[in-house]
């Protein structure tokens, strides 16, 4: 199961320097999250300042 990032994304990329594997990165108005590279850890969760990544 991997991370997904909401709506709330303010794209700050904290999430993207926490990601120990580099399954995320910037898209369209947000950061996406590569579910094929996720290894679901949930360091993206923790650095999210605006609570925006949850799981699946």
């Amino acid at each position: 199961m991997a991370r997904v990032i909401s709506d709330g994304c303010v794209s700050c990329g904290a999430c993207e320097g926490a990601c120990p594997v580099g399954a995320i990165s910037a898209g369209d108005g947000k950061f996406e999250i590569d579910k094929d590279k996720c290894i679901d850890c949930g360091a993206c969760e923790g650095g999210c300042p605006t609570g925006s990544i949850s799981a699946e």
